[in-house]
């Protein structure tokens, strides 16, 4: 890191998503300032497509856990960085999350109020979802002065890495039209569309002479099993489990149209300028579409929805079950 005080350090939100919307905010700050670094401060997990972020000088990474306390790792670290920045965004609602930059001395440190943040920010900021009602608004919104209206912002766009490494790790290559699934959600189950409609969907594509492959984490692994024993046709690949983050980027820059739940892997598709179908159940596409204008997204917009819980709590799920596949099937058709 540089000794320069006119860089700006992220500190960096814990979902995949959020992290891909973050790049918005670092566009724009290097529009602001070309000159001045932006070094952003990760979770080791997220470094990788940190890396595929042009605009990001340093990643400056931590094996903190989500919801973790650790107060002396997280004083040594703020004094690690103490002299090497003037400003500080914290993206993270957190209490937790500020006392880095809090500890570094950091001359001003922005972010929303969160859980009571009045001592450790300097600039704290009331989030107003009427004003900002998409999660990357309020990102951009710490870049501008308080209150400032959100009328356009860059979107996202990920520079991947050549996927020859791992492609030939796990012995494959794009022999047809690549279609890649990710069927997993972290948040929970009502962001999930069920495994036999993405079975549907890959029987279909295979049968017009594509071939399929499934991206996601470890925990999405016995989700992608479930599709593959539910398929009447081959070549369709589980890769869930099998890829890092970083990899998984690389891989899905190969697809020629992604077809995911609302997930962190809808936004890195987005941020790949990838033909891609988003599919919507408990959460809002209000609040965090896919930043990329020609995304198609399929949302009943039931009365319960949105409900924003992990599970149904109708326990029916109807805003995913009846989002039946062949809907899916009629844009693959036309785009074919």
């Amino acid at each position: 890191m540089s000794e320069s005080t006119s860089a700006t350090l992220i500190v960096a939100p814990s979902w995949v998503g959020d992290m891909v919307m973050a790049q918005s905010l670092f566009k724009l700050l290097h529009t602001q300032a070309p000159t001045s670094a932006i070094d952003v401060l990760t979770p080791r997990w997220s470094a990788g497509l940190l890396q595929r972020m042009p605009e990001v000088r340093t990643v400056i990474e931590h094996d903190i856990a989500h919801g973790q306390f650790a107060w002396r790792a997280r004083r040594q670290l703020g004094r690690a960085l103490n002299g090497h920045y003037q400003r500080a965004i914290i993206l993270p609602n957190s209490w937790k999350s500020a006392l880095i930059p809090f500890w570094a001395k950091i001359p001003q440190r922005i972010g929303f109020l969160g859980e009571w943040r009045y001592g450790i920010l300097t600039d704290a900021r009331r989030k107003d979802k009427r004003q900002y009602p998409k999660t990357v608004e309020q990102f951009i919104a710490l870049a501008l002065p308080a209150n400032t209206p959100v009328t356009t912002y860059p979107r996202p766009q990920l520079y991947p890495h050549p996927a020859n490494t791992v492609l030939h790790r796990l012995g494959l290559t794009k022999h047809a039209p690549l279609l890649v699934l990710c069927p997993g959600a972290e948040y929970g189950i009502a962001k999930r569309w069920p495994p036999t409609y993405f079975a549907d969907i890959a029987d279909y594509f295979i049968q017009q002479g594509g071939q399929v492959w499934l991206l996601g984490s470890q925990k999405d692994a016995p989700i992608g099993q479930e599709i593959i024993n539910t398929l009447k046709s081959d070549n369709c690949k589980n890769l869930c489990g099998l890829t890092n983050l970083a990899e998984a980027v690389d891989i899905m820059a190969l697809a020629d149209t992604v077809i995911s739940n609302d997930s962190g892997l809808m936004h890195v598709a987005a941020a790949l300028d990838k033909p891609l179908i988003a599919l919507y159940g408990s959460s809002d596409p209000n609040m965090t579409p896919p930043l990329h204008p020609a995304a198609q997204i399929l949302y009943l917009g039931l009365p319960c929805s949105p409900c924003f819980k992990r599970v149904c709590p109708l326990g029916d799920t109807r805003c995913l079950q009846d989002l039946k596949p062949e809907r899916v099937i009629q844009i693959l058709r036309a785009t074919l």
